[in-house]
């Protein structure tokens, strides 16, 4: 078995069937799939946004204080 085939599994398996105890005992899927009601879009995020709220960030530390 070649290495990308045995990365390719390994990859499913701690993605799609180990739970994380970083994410309550779900699988990194199933986290994302609760959550992916929450995410939004590109087009969505471009509506919303307003670049006259945007902060202006000067590269000098003194004039960004």
């Amino acid at each position: 078995m070649e290495i990308h085939d045995r990365l390719s599994e390994w990859q499913h398996y701690y993605n799609w069937e180990r739970p994380h105890g970083s994410l309550g005992g779900k699988t990194p899927i199933e986290k994302v799939n609760e959550r992916g009601a929450q995410v939004l879009f590109w087009d969505d995020v471009d509506a919303l946004y307003d670049q006259t709220k945007e902060r202006i960030q000067e590269q000098n530390y003194q004039a960004d204080l």
